[in-house]
């Protein structure tokens, strides 16, 4: 067994323990590993039975946090080919929830979703995927009737 030591503010650990006890796990590592293997386990399925993919990342960050949202807008610049769109909303005086939409290989849509939320100053993101055949996320041109 390894051991490894994590930091969590104090509302974060009120809410986890929160969590533990409505949950029945005897204790804090027992539910720390519930959830990592539920995490594994659904990361492995879509990497490896899902190639492609289109894809909601949501996340809530601080504005405030040093040069967080120019860091944000980087990494999405650099993978312009994956982001579709996005959305910026201010939450409160604090909080902005920004929603991007993305389309490509499911690796890189994870690899993308995983770089922004690791950002320093970002929490609650979730990514909601969806596989997709190939074809279904080229671009391609439809002929419309005139009208």
């Amino acid at each position: 067994m390894e051991r490894f030591t994590i930091s969590l503010d104090e509302n974060l650990a009120t809410e986890f323990d929160k969590l533990i006890r409505e949950r029945g796990y005897q204790n804090r590592s027992e539910a720390v590993r519930d959830i990592l293997r539920g995490q594994l386990s659904t990361l492995h399925k879509t990497k490896y039975h899902s190639p492609f993919c289109v894809a909601n990342l949501s996340y809530v960050y601080n504005h405030h946090e040093r040069d967080l949202a120019e860091r944000l807008t980087v990494i999405q610049h650099h993978h312009h080919d994956l982001v579709v769109a996005s959305t910026h909303v201010h939450l409160d005086h604090d909080n902005c929830l920004e929603t991007l939409m993305l389309r490509g290989a499911t690796q890189l849509v994870q690899k993308l979703s995983d770089a922004l939320t690791a950002e320093r100053g970002v929490r609650h993101g979730q990514l909601n995927l969806i596989p997709v055949e190939k074809d279904a996320i080229h671009h391609h041109i439809h002929s419309h009737p005139k009208i």
